[in-house]
């Protein structure tokens, strides 16, 4: 297992590597389109996969929910693809040691959380073409989802967003850390199972629900816009500020000399 220390340096050259994939913005959106979809992926099999235990009032709903949508993360992490809340802890830490700059972090921070909203939306269309959530209890529960997210007041969203993306980037941050597939596999699945299971809110995963409800027709547009307005800002603090920055701290990692800080 990494140290602390070498799993900031890794972290930050992977802040690197993708700024220089930001040469190719077109390459860099596709990639970003494609994570988008992957956590769609998640919440269709969380959709048909719970849906028959919710309409029988199945105590173990929450934790078959966290079960199965871990998933998704565990596609994005192996398959590859930019997604924005992992993208905030590993941009800032590059940022902080300086192998990166702040146009790099804003960049890829606006490419890919547009781009998971074109693959969310993109997935969601298919899906509902195929009509594999359209009718009976995935319908159902989808139209409940939305009802919940859209019932909460801004500070429950913006909470629930920073606990949820701490959650998310310790699991990415653990993976890097792991040696072994099934040790990375383990240790994203575990955190990303409590944000689910709990109930907390990630920006993505929401911009998949809402797709299918705006879709099917039981949420609009103006549903989805609200809940990015308080998730995204606290994707952000808690998957770059109480992770990434906080690690970056506690590594011991200081920038480097003569670092770039406007580009």
């Amino acid at each position: 297992m990494n140290s602390i220390a070498q799993n900031v340096d890794v972290t930050s050259g992977l802040a690197e590597h993708k700024a220089h994939d930001l040469a190719q913005p077109t390459r860099y959106f596709v990639s970003a389109v494609l994570a988008g979809a992957y956590i769609a992926v998640g919440e269709v099999l969380l959709l048909v996969a719970v849906s028959p235990f919710v309409a029988k009032g199945s105590a173990a709903t929450r934790l078959l929910e966290g079960a199965v949508f871990p998933v998704a993360l565990t596609i994005v992490m192996f398959a590859g693809a930019q997604l924005f809340t992992s993208n905030v802890m590993v941009m800032l830490v590059g940022a902080l040691t300086g192998r990166t700059g702040v146009r790099d972090l804003l960049a890829s921070w606006g490419l890919s959380l547009a781009g998971n909203l074109a693959g969310a939306f993109l997935f969601g269309a298919m899906v509902h073409a195929s009509g594999v959530v359209s009718s009976g209890p995935a319908r159902s529960m989808l139209a409940e989802m939305v009802h919940g997210k859209t019932a909460l007041g801004g500070g429950q969203l913006f909470w629930r967003g920073v606990l949820c993306n701490m959650l998310v980037c310790l699991a990415v941050w653990m993976f890097s850390r792991a040696r072994g597939d099934a040790a990375k596999i383990f240790v994203l699945w575990l955190p990303v199972a409590v944000f689910v299971a709990v109930g907390f809110e990630h920006c993505v995963a929401n911009m998949a629900v809402f797709a299918l409800a705006v879709l099917d027709g039981s949420a609009g547009f103006g549903d989805l816009l609200r809940n990015l307005l308080f998730v995204v800002p606290g994707n952000i603090v808690g998957g770059g500020l109480l992770v990434g920055a906080v690690y970056w701290f506690t590594g011991g990692s200081r920038r480097r000399p003569g670092a770039i800080t406007s580009e």
